[in-house]
């Protein structure tokens, strides 16, 4: 069985291979099929005829890709196998040249999956959205970036970012240093994601000017938060109480985003996550968007995937 591609510019073909054949290998493997580049055509050949149309079908999604700027690597090579594996590789087009914020290196910040697009686009339609899903699906990440996009932008004036300092099974006793310090642990996470995105000093200029927090979510209580673009990390450790005196700051012109894991709930014994509840009870609120992210999602290391299947597996009533 034989399919050909046509591959008419030679730095298409360059990037498509990858070093060393790299992503071409990787599709070989993936389908037991061969593919031969010669005279800017692509020859996929192979005994089974479903694997030849699967393999072609990938190679025309990655095409896609390159053609919109984007740079392969073995996250998006997979993802568009498992697109073409449900039929639905025309989303792909979705992702091509699509870019959120740059990094502060010069680094673009793009959704990688037609998830990560959906919630990018609930969160420019809504004023509060809920992202609900697994780790590794950028679930914060992304929501920082349309942060910073907003922000510059001057749609807001503030980015706040707030998390329950709820600890993750340990406790971690008596922490030294002033309150700060203490609560910085539990907040790094986010602090990684603004550094990655404006570069140290200017984080610490827009903190010291007030257009930058990053605080414990009891800080919020008592609070009206108007013109900001607010984000609660890891809601899955907050409490109903908590997350009804968080969703109740909302102020004019703020828009606000929601994430967490309901897998990974760290509360104490007989505690009801806010999360849950949130979700269920503001299920249909106009202008309240609920999204859910999947394993097909995760944008980390392949193995992040197969846990989580593992898990989700083992969790099923028997």
């Amino acid at each position: 069985m034989e399919q050909k591609i046509n591959l008419d510019r030679i730095e298409q073909a360059a990037e498509l291979f990858g070093s060393f054949d790299e992503n071409m290998k990787l599709i070989e493997r993936e389908y037991g099929v061969s593919l031969i580049f010669r005279d800017s055509e692509l020859k996929i050949t192979g005994d089974d005829a479903e694997a030849v149309d699967k393999a072609a079908r990938t190679v025309r999604s990655l095409i896609t890709l390159v053609g919109g700027g984007e740079t392969l690597n073995e996250q998006n090579i997979r993802y568009c196998m498992n697109m073409v594996a449900e039929d639905s590789e025309e989303k792909v087009i979705k992702l091509a040249g699509d870019c959120i914020c740059i990094t502060s290196k010069g680094k673009p910040i793009k959704p990688k999956t037609v998830g990560q697009r959906t919630y990018c686009d609930n969160i420019k339609q809504n004023t509060i959205t809920i992202g609900v899903g697994p780790a590794g699906t950028g679930k914060t990440y992304l929501a920082v970036a349309m942060a910073v996009s907003a922000f510059r932008a001057q749609e807001v004036n503030r980015i706040i970012l707030t998390r329950p300092a709820v600890e993750a099974g340990e406790k971690l006793g008596f922490l030294p240093g002033d309150l700060q310090q203490k609560v910085d642990p539990y907040l790094r996470p986010l602090y990684d994601a603004l550094f990655d995105m404006l570069g140290a000093e200017t984080y610490q200029r827009y903190v010291e000017r007030g257009n930058i927090e990053v605080a414990p979510l009891a800080y919020m209580r008592g609070r009206t938060l108007d013109d900001s673009f607010i984000i609660l990390d890891e809601a899955q450790n907050t409490t109903n109480e908590q997350m009804k005196m968080f969703l109740t700051r909302l102020g004019f012109n703020s828009k606000m985003v929601i994430t967490g894991d309901v897998t990974q709930i760290d509360l104490p014994d007989g505690k009801r996550s806010g999360l849950k509840d949130a979700v269920r009870i503001l299920r249909g609120v106009n202008d309240i968007a609920i999204f859910r992210f999947t394993e097909k999602d995760v944008v980390r290391h392949r193995l992040v995937q197969d846990i989580i299947k593992a898990y989700e597996k083992a969790d099923r009533p028997k």
